[in-house]
């Protein structure tokens, strides 16, 4: 057993590659949003000569409000989440009482990736300031995946009531709106503090960012109920081409973000310096925004960060953390400015519990 504690606020851990130091991270990331950092499944982050993993972490809010949290994974049983000695299920319900931003390599893919790289972004960093969201995004999947078999039956000209296929369009429809209204909303709060957080690393190169809905061009103000008519009218423009694809062809699951710095889209543009550099003030300003709406100052997970980064980048990102609360960046290297705290791994597994 490993027992780590980190400071209040920053925490550099730095090693050699492979000495373990994303692992901790891993650990934090699981008690906060139950899951692997970068989308890892539970069976890859077992050690290779072990049959389970067991986290057991201690939290406190802003406003000193203790939390545990007991994670268990055992190699062909479910996880099992823990909180305050209460087993939760579903997971869902416990995002969001902890808000944890993070960084990894892996999500490199935000930026440069497909477009359900940046759908996911976006719908986890809206789901954990917004439990109706996260509720609409559930129920979402679930009738998509209903109209979709129905979809496939009408295909295979099979006997099954057409009638069905507009009771699922109507619910689809009225849960595709807010999904798509949250959406346009955060994305137009995001934009302001994003640009003005950029301009800590480059005043030489503006961000943005615009939503590409399946409907167009979409306000700010456009009412979830004006939202859920233009839905129907799609889906009834498009039905015919729908049954014989078998698939739902319009929808916030086929939705994109595209990115720009000087109104050149970054994917086609950007060096990878600026790639990783665009995707830290991402994450930057999520928790800016998070703190605003929550009055709480998210963990942050940092992995990996330096690489590709200049000087100046690295003194900017380490200023602009030294407001951020805690944060725990691992480094192949030892460093930091002002208040920062380094910490060797392996001097961390030499107070292993056995």
């Amino acid at each position: 057993m490993l027992t780590f504690e980190p400071v209040d606020g920053i925490t550099v851990i730095y090693g050699k590659n492979g000495s373990g130091k994303t692992s901790l991270l891993e650990g934090v990331h699981f008690c906060a949003l139950t899951k692997g950092l970068g989308g890892a499944l539970d069976s890859e982050c077992l050690s290779f000569s072990s049959d389970y993993f067991l986290l057991d972490g201690s939290f406190r809010s802003d406003h000193d409000a203790p939390v545990t949290v007991k994670v268990i994974y055992k190699k062909e049983k479910e996880k099992q989440i823990i909180v305050n000695n209460s087993e939760v299920k579903p997971f869902s319900q416990h995002i969001g009482r902890i808000p944890c931003i993070t960084f990894s390599p892996a999500e490199m893919v935000i930026v440069n990736g497909s477009p359900a790289e940046r759908r996911r972004f976006i719908d986890n960093a809206i789901s954990q300031t917004n439990r109706q969201y996260l509720d609409d995004l559930l129920a979402y999947r679930r009738v998509l995946l209903q109209r979709n078999a129905l979809l496939v039956q009408l295909s295979d000209k099979k006997s099954v009531h057409r009638a069905m296929l507009s009771l699922w369009t109507e619910q689809l429809s009225m849960h595709a709106a807010s999904i798509v209204s949250g959406r346009v909303q955060f994305i137009t709060a995001f934009n302001e503090r994003f640009r003005k957080l950029y301009s800590h690393f480059s005043v030489d190169e503006e961000p943005g960012i615009s939503y590409r809905c399946s409907l167009g061009i979409i306000k700010n103000e456009s009412s979830t109920e004006l939202l859920t008519s233009l839905f129907l009218a799609k889906f009834q423009q498009t039905e015919r081409q729908e049954i014989f694809r078998a698939q739902t062809l319009t929808g916030p699951h086929r939705d994109d973000l595209s990115f720009f710095l000087n109104d050149k889209e970054i994917k086609k543009y950007a060096s990878q310096g600026q790639l990783r550099t665009f995707l830290i003030g991402l994450k930057l300003t999520q928790h800016q925004l998070f703190f605003e709406l929550l009055g709480e100052k998210p963990v942050c997970l940092l992995d990996d960060i330096f690489s590709e980064l200049d000087a100046s980048r690295i003194a900017a990102l380490f200023t602009l953390l030294e407001t951020f609360g805690q944060t725990m960046i691992t480094s192949t290297e030892k460093k930091g400015q002002g208040e920062v705290t380094s910490l060797s791994i392996e001097s961390l597994k030499q107070t292993v519990e056995v």
